[in-house]
This record gives C-alpha cells, structure tokens and sequence, in this order.
C-alpha cells in the first residue's frame, strides 16, 4: 500500500438539494479547515442520490449544483482531490465485490435503512439500493486507502459497518484494505431546525421555514431567521435545555467565531428581536462571499467541467490501483 506523508481523509455529500447551513457547519466548512492537514479527497456521492425516487434532469442538475457548491464554500483544487462518484466507474465495481462478503443481516440493522424505509411504508416501492447504499458508501471511502472519514453522529454507524466490512474481506482474502477510522466533530455537528429545534436542518425537508441554504436570498435568510422559534423566557444564554435559542446562539458562534460569554454579554438585557435581527445580518453576511463565486461557477460550464474532469482523474489515479488489488485478491485478476 502506498505510504503518504498525511492521513488520508475521505467524505461524500449527496447532490438531493442545495447546500444549506446545516451541510455547510456539520461538513463542508470542516473540510474546508482541514484541507492543509490531511491529505484529502472529497465527492458528491450521485450514485447515493438514487437509492430514493429520483428525476434524471433535476439529479444532473444538482450534480453539477453540489459540485460548484463545493468550491464556493472554499474547497481548493491544488489542497484537496474533488470529484463526482459516478465519474469513477471503480466506485460502482467495488461496491458489487463487497456486496458478496458483506451478510444481509448486517444491513437490515442500520438505523437509517429502517427509518427511510418505514417513511417510504409500501415496500414494492423501497429499493435494493436503498438497503444497500452502505456497501457503496463502504466502497468509496476503502478504495483511496483513507485513514480517517469526518463524519457526524448519525453517520457513525456506516463508518463502523465500513470497518466491519473490511476487516471481513481482510480475514477472508488477506491484508488488502485500509481500516478507517471515525473522525466525530461534537460541537456544531447538528444544526438543527430554524422552527422545530428537536430536528434536524434538513435538505430533503419541506417545511419552508425550517432550513437555511446557503443560496437563499438576503431578505429569504433574515425572514427565516426572524421567524425562527425561540421560547417565552427573556435571556439569551447558551442553555440546552432550551433548543430554540441554543440552536441559535449555535449558529452565531459558529459564523462569528465569537466565545459564548462574549455573545452572552453582548446581549445581556436586550430581546430577541435584537438577537435575531443581528442574527440575520450575520447570516446574510456570512452567506455573501459563497454565493459570489457558486453564480460565476455556474456561469461559467466550461470551467465546471474542466474541475470535474481534473478532479475524476486524480480520483482514478488512486482508485483503479486498489480496485485491481482487490481483483487480484478475490481471483478477478
């Protein structure tokens, strides 16, 4: 196996609708920061986007969106490898090679496979990607050797069926694949929802008020922010046990970089129509620069492309070497 000089970093992020707060604090601005200390490779996972009912335009379409998306929000071709998964046919090939040494049994557990399945209730309806998407995700991230995968809480568990799944090959074929590790971030990992704190923000939610995309409109983010719900007390501290206004002095922190007393004494004897109009400001202010340079990205197609094919070439020179150790390990080569 190749020797690198960093730890090698793998993570995905589905093109089912545009990049909102919730993506851009729990994962792509982490990715971001820690793009000088690891040595990184980072996808949008279109292969994933089908496992649920799907429209081929809106799916290129937002391919191409989550992609521009990615450099707006300060990924750097020359730091970090980007690319898109389905431009890297190895992805695919692997995933059916897992299949064969991975046991039903341990993906009729997830907790995720569960819960879309039980929304989706008609299971003539549910597909076979939809049970196996963890194999694939097992597939992408074993295939560039990564050492760690950032992820949140609620991924953690595909992360550990990944390790499962490689160290089951590993027994059966021999020494073939890296095992990764987890990479947790606890404190910002889960925005939650602007009018229901007790879920998650969310892109495949409906509800209009719920979720802030990082390409919403200036008025859109402040009327968003301004409907937000808080709770009946008058103090704006850093509580949990008050989700509404936590989840907001969250957001705060986060895009300002300020301390919780700092925020806290800054507020102290004011409402939360001051908090939440400057709030609001900062949000639109924060937002600013990404929604620059995601419209001159998707202005310019040309200059799209060229990044996703420099970047699935670099992703392939990678991947096609350990695919063709796995081949050799299972008797394919």
């Amino acid at each position: 196996m190749a020797i690198a000089t960093k730890l090698r970093t793998f993570s995905g992020i589905q093109p089912s609708g545009a990049l909102h707060l919730g993506n851009y604090l729990g994962a792509v601005k982490r990715w971001v920061d820690m793009q000088d200390q690891f040595d990184n490779i980072y996808c949008v996972v279109d292969l994933h986007a089908m496992t649920l009912p799907f429209d081929a335009d809106a799916l290129r379409e937002r391919q191409r969106g989550m992609f521009a998306a990615l450099f707006a929000a300060g990924l750097d071709a020359e730091r970090s490898i980007v690319f898109v998964q389905s431009h890297v046919p190895a992805h695919a090939e692997l995933a059916w090679i897992l299949n064969c040494v991975t046991p039903l049994g341990w993906l009729e557990r997830m907790t995720q496979f569960k819960d879309k399945s039980q929304r989706q209730g008609d299971r003539e309806r549910i597909s076979a990607g939809l049970l196996d998407y963890p194999v694939l995700m097992a597939a992408d991230i074993l295939l560039y050797d990564a050492n760690v995968v950032p992820v949140g809480e609620d991924q953690k568990q595909h992360v550990e069926l990944c390790r499962d799944i490689a160290q089951r090959f590993n027994h059966l074929f021999g020494e073939t694949f890296v095992v990764p590790e987890p990479l947790i971030q606890a404190e910002g990992a889960r925005i939650m929802g602007l009018d229901d704190p007790t879920r998650k923000m969310s892109k495949s939610d409906d509800a209009p008020n719920r979720t802030l995309y990082l390409d919403d409109s200036p008025d859109v983010l402040r009327r968003k922010v301004g409907r937000a719900t808080t709770d009946s007390q008058r103090e704006i501290r850093f509580d949990p046990s008050r989700p509404g206004i936590f989840n907001l002095l969250t957001i705060y922190q986060l895009l300002s970089g300020e301390t919780p007393a700092a925020i806290e004494a800054r507020y102290e004897g004011k409402g939360y129509r001051d908090f939440k109009r400057d709030l609001g400001e900062l949000v639109v202010e924060s937002f600013a620069p990404f929604q620059r340079r995601y419209q001159e990205l998707l202005a310019e197609p040309e200059q799209l492309d060229a990044l996703m094919a420099r970047g699935a070439e670099r992703a392939r020179a990678i991947a096609d070497p350990v695919l063709a150790r796995v081949k050799k390990a299972v008797g394919l080569a």
